[in-house]
């Protein structure tokens, strides 16, 4: 019942109001309530109400919340004059709600104006208690300031259209005033004129938005309560001699202990160190001057700072705030003998038996280190050796740095015992010793599984080790040309690098066991690490050896102290005009074959060497493959000498095939002196007729076919050969035809007429030659009833007479073999020549030149010719062949 009677008079009263808004706007639509501060976040209701109309009902509206319709689904309709809308605010941003009336009649088209109405929606947050509060006032001079800082923590959100403010209030009970301050911001300043020392302040907070105000809690404290005095004033550190572990700490304060009583704090640490070390609170309260701060190192520099606070009351002892720290005041301890044992290493050179020992300052030096007293023992029974080495006094900041002591040389013994001890002004330090094998002891287990990572500017190593007479390890680590070690425990298997490293230098970390019995050097367990990686300096230069489709590349590898990382990979870059292309490599290959390359064609080339912190190209190379491949050659070479036997063996069978051709063409068949039966011709000794032979018939031979008719005419016409045969004799055998001397005098040749023509040879050392050629039957068949011609040819030569030239019984025995002659007879010529038809020869002197037997022979032009029966030619024979006179 109460909530409904509530609903029912807030919406009288919003009905109240939206008459009156109506009524002053003469509208016909209204809508409540009138400006609204909304809370940014919850939901927001409006009616819209219709008045002195009755053109629109509820019906007839609807909302729009700013240019954006609201669904009908978040109306609620009052009665038929009145409609509600609930809407979720969620936008920072101030917007306008309207209310408007469906155009459904002339009358509201014409007065569209008095049918919407709309409202201005204010947005905010509640405002939020601020907390945390606190007031500050710093010391001025010698007094405190007459203006207090106070701030606290804004709580709440609040808009740019509808930000919060606060109002700060300070209240001075010394005054019983009140002063307040207003304020955007979320701290002021309040004045108090002259600070009331000892007596109580109280400071509150409100914070205001739109949608109310919320105060904060109250702040009450004793003034001083809220002082911050500057720091103390002239520190100064004092050393005492025989108090090595002390330091003397005086200063002055900040302001007079009438205003404000003051406590203070001191801290110091060694110079370089961020690690502060606090003198206990209590010690402070009530210091003394000058305060002694105890329990220092020895010959050490410190640096001291002081700072004040005011004292707090019984109720609150810890008020107030601390000042500043003062300035850094610095002091050194007094010196004191070592307490602790040098650092005592070796390196050993591989090349050689060669030990360097390497000491470093004890870790408590307490002092300058002048020299280190050293003993060396190289067996058990052998002679100690002692001797005091100095060292540079003045070595300042190198005095973590290793000093070399001496070289020795284990060439012939089997160990070095070497102790050493440091020495400064106030003392010696305890002795160490270092049991240096010649050969590690390989009965104890190595150090293995080493691991080394980076991590916050750090080196990590972790080992493992399954020794139990191990003593301690000794982490070793060489990088940049420089060597350090240190020392860990003999549980430790996990340790950090306290070593200053540099980043993107390779160190190589080894862990060296060091057994308990004489402490004997182990195995140790070696790896590379990089305290920061980073890409490479150079790439590297690649070579190269060009075939016809690939090529060899050759590169070295990049050099320590360019790599600044570990290569992960190579990778190669190839490009002609066309593309560019890329092969990856692994980080240990120096070597690589690119194929798939064309022939006679421009590369370049270059090589990328990648770190996992990036990657840097080398130099471009380039190359051109070569035009042919090797293979290619031999085949072009092997086709070739194929191709050319080929030809050979053709050409090979060839000349076998027509080797008579050849023959015939390049070396005719030259007429054989030795058988020739003219030599034993003469009239007085004519040649009985034989029987032709084959080769006489053949008609192949023109001077064969002659000699026949020749036979066949000494038989039938010896009466012509009789009337010549004194002439004959008279010039004797040889005048003829077989004379045996080849310097006989010149003879007349004799022809078938009486008018024969002599024919003087001036040459002394002529042989005449004779033949006669008598025209008969063809082939020995019988002539017909014409007159017959003997034809007589006579040479004359320097060639000697042949055998059947002065033996004309061999030349009778032989006269029926055939004469070959260079001269052949067409078949034309013996098919068509007449049988019966003789022919008339005139027999002429020729002259036959000597000829060799190795003397080319080869017919002339008129060897081709016809001969026509009963022609009569006169030839002499020429060196290559017959030419007709």
């Amino acid at each position: 019942m109460v909530c409904e009677r509530a609903l029912q008079l807030f919406g009288l009263a919003c009905v109240a109001s939206v008459l009156q808004a109506g009524y002053e706007n003469n509208n016909h639509v209204v809508i409540a309530p009138q400006d609204p501060v909304i809370e940014i976040g919850t939901n927001f209701t409006a009616t819209c109400v219709i008045i002195d109309t009755a053109e629109v009902t509820a019906d007839d509206l609807y909302w729009k919340l700013s240019q954006t319709v609201i669904p009908k689904e978040l109306y609620t309709k009052i009665n038929s004059s009145a409609l509600n809308v609930t809407v979720l605010i969620t936008n920072e941003k101030p917007e306008w709600l309207f209310c408007h009336s469906k155009k459904s009649s002339h009358y509201i088209s014409m007065n569209n104006g008095r049918f919407i109405h709309g409202i201005w929606l204010k947005k905010s947050y509640r405002p939020e208690s601020p907390k945390n509060l606190s007031c500050e006032a710093l010391q001025e001079g010698k007094l405190i300031s007459t203006t207090i800082s106070c701030k606290w923590e804004a709580v709440g959100r609040h808009t740019e259209d509808a930000p919060r403010t606060y109002t700060a209030f300070l209240k001075m009970y010394i005054k019983d005033e009140t002063l307040n301050v207003s304020t955007p911001k979320n701290s002021v300043q309040v004045n108090v004129g002259l600070y009331p020392n000892y007596f109580p302040l109280e400071f509150w907070v409100q914070s205001h938005t739109l949608l109310g105000t919320l105060e904060s809690e109250h702040l009450i404290k004793e003034a001083n309560c809220f002082v911050k005095t500057n720091p103390p004033l002239d520190v100064r550190a004092i050393s005492e001699a025989g108090f090595p572990t002390s330091l003397l700490v005086n200063w002055t304060n900040p302001i007079d202990e009438s205003y404000v009583k003051l406590k203070y704090k001191i801290r110091f640490c060694p110079i370089g160190s961020q690690i502060w070390s606090y003198v206990p609170p209590e010690d402070t309260i009530n210091p003394t001057k000058p305060f002694r701060l105890q329990v220092l190192q020895p010959y050490t520099v410190y640096v001291i700072q002081v700072a004040a606070k005011p004292v707090g009351t019984k109720d609150e002892p810890d008020c107030g705030y601390w000042s500043n720290w003062s300035s850094n005041k610095t002091a050194r301890t007094p010196e004191d003998r070592p307490s602790s044992p040098p650092d005592l290493w070796k390196t050993v050179d591989s090349n050689s038996h060669d030990v360097q020992l390497l000491c470093k300052d004890p870790e408590f030096a307490n002092g300058n280190i002048t020299a280190f007293n050293m003993r060396m023992k190289y067996s058990k029974n052998g002679n100690l050796e002692q001797e005091r080495i100095s060292v540079n006094a003045d070595r300042g900041s190198n005095q973590k740095m290793a000093s070399l002591l001496k070289k020795i040389s284990l060439e012939g013994k089997e160990f070095v015992n070497v102790c050493v001890s440091a020495v400064n002004s106030a003392g010696k330090s305890p002795e160490t010793c270092l049991a240096i094998k010649r050969n590690p002891n390989d009965r104890e287990p190595t150090v293995k599984e080493i691991n080394i990572w980076p991590r916050n500017g750090q080196l990590f190593v972790e080992w493992k080790h399954n020794s139990t007479c191990v003593f301690e390890y000794v982490i070793e680590w060489v990088g940049n040309g420089e060597m350090d070690w240190q020392r860990e425990n003999k549980t430790t298997r996990q340790t950090a690098i306290k070593g200053a490293l540099e980043r993107f230098v390779c160190y190589k970390v080894s862990v060296y066991p060091i057994y308990r019995k004489d402490k004997g050097i182990g195995k140790p367990a070696s790896k590379e690490a990089f305290l920061e990686q980073g890409a490479p300096l150079n790439g590297p230069s690649v070579k190269s050896e060009s075939e016809y489709d690939h090529v060899i590349l050759t590169w070295d590898e990049t050099p320590q102290h360019l790599r600044r990382g570990f290569i992960t990979n190579y990778t190669i870059f190839y490009e002609n005009e066309e593309v560019i292309k890329s092969v990856t490599v692994p980080a240990n290959t120096t070597s690589y074959k690119l194929e798939s390359l064309m022939g006679n064609t421009h590369y370049d080339v270059w090589i990328q060497a990648s770190t996992i912190a990036g990657s840097t190209n080398g130099s471009r190379h380039s190359f051109v493959t070569q035009k042919y491949a090797p293979r290619m050659v031999v085949g072009i070479v092997v086709g070739v000498s194929f191709g050319f036997l080929f030809l050979v063996l053709l050409a090979f069978l060839f000349c076998i095939y027509k080797k008579d051709v050849i023959k015939e063409n390049l070396w005719p068949q030259i007429p054989n002196p030795s058988e020739s039966t003219i030599g034993n011709w003469s009239p007085d000794y004519p040649l009985k007729a034989e029987t032709p032979k084959e080769n006489c018939v053949s008609g192949v031979y023109v001077l064969d076919e002659g000699m026949c008719e020749v036979k066949h005419g000494f038989e039938e016409d010896k009466t012509s050969l009789s009337l010549k045969k004194d002439k004959y004799l008279s010039e004797e055998h040889s005048s003829g035809i077989g004379g045996s001397s080849c310097m006989s005098s010149p003879r007349q040749s004799v022809s078938d007429s009486d008018e024969g023509a002599d024919m003087a040879d001036t040459t002394a050392s002529t042989v005449q030659y004779s033949s006669v050629v008598a025209s008969s039957g063809y082939k020995g068949q019988t002539p017909i009833e014409q007159p017959q011609h003997s034809i007589f040819s006579r040479s004359e030569s320097t060639q000697p007479l042949l055998d059947s030239e002065e033996n004309p019984d061999m030349l009778v025995q032989e006269g029926g073999r055939a004469f070959h002659s260079p001269f052949t007879r067409s078949a034309e010529n013996q098919e068509t020549a007449d049988p019966g038809s003789f022919k008339q020869m005139e027999v002429d002197q020729q002259d036959f030149c000597p000829i060799d037997e190795d003397t080319e022979w080869t017919p002339s032009d008129s060897q081709s010719a016809n001969v026509e029966p009963g022609s009569v030619s006169s030839y002499r024979p020429q060196l290559g062949g017959y030419r007709p006179q």
